[in-house]
């Protein structure tokens, strides 16, 4: 008897796109499609189910059980770092983690580095590497408006487009890394659910086009 497979998605845009590939995959579950206020969706001949969640929560639900499976962005991966397997970059969602500033900005060196952010970890990783002094200052929202008021140096924050860095007269000024969505499990999951897990896997494979 097939086992059911419980999968987190992200909600908004890119949980539509990845439910686009899981559908293209084999797994589809028509009532996802209606106009409605659910939040689970199960088939259980395709053996899934599925469940929308903010995407910043599906690591979570993955790392306590939850979920079996999940879709998240490295961004996520990378702060938060929950104990789960990384099965694979499903190549949507791009983006970069960049530092950015003014563009009049210099780093001289040689005075710490005002940093604002929410990928706190993130920030404090990349600088440590460069053996650079910072004070990090964590902010939730409008981060680009930090350095404008003087508040911070730089910001370390995710750039798609780069519109909104444009629109206020910030630029980046080093990327970080590159951030995509990836698939990720639940460690016991892969262990217990290994064969179905691996096939939802594979199916996604399939559907990958990298750009």
């Amino acid at each position: 008897m097939k086992q059911m497979i419980n999968v987190a998605l992200p909600k908004g845009r890119l949980g539509d796109q990845v439910y686009d590939m899981f559908e293209l995959a084999g797994y589809p579950c028509a009532a996802i499609r209606e106009n409605n206020r659910r939040l689970v969706f199960e088939n259980e001949d395709a053996g899934v189910r599925y469940f929308w969640v903010k995407p910043s929560d599906v690591a979570i639900y993955v790392e306590r059980g939850a979920a079996d499976i999940g879709v998240a962005g490295k961004d996520i991966l990378l702060e938060y770092r929950p104990e789960i397997y990384e099965l694979l970059d499903l190549h949507i969602g791009k983006c970069n983690m960049c530092v950015a500033a003014k563009k009049e900005f210099y780093d001289d060196g040689k005075k710490t580095l005002r940093v604002a952010t929410k990928f706190v970890h993130i920030a404090k990783a990349y600088y440590e590497q460069q053996g650079r002094d910072i004070d990090v200052i964590q902010l939730n929202g409008s981060i680009e408006l930090a350095p404008l008021l003087g508040l911070s140096d730089v910001i370390v924050d995710i750039v798609e487009t780069g519109k909104t860095l444009k629109e206020n007269d910030l630029e980046p000024k080093q990327q970080i890394v590159p951030i995509s969505a990836r698939l990720i499990s639940n460690k016991v999951s892969f262990k217990f659910k290994h064969t179905e897990i691996s096939a939802i896997r594979d199916a996604l494979q399939a559907q990958i086009t990298i750009k």
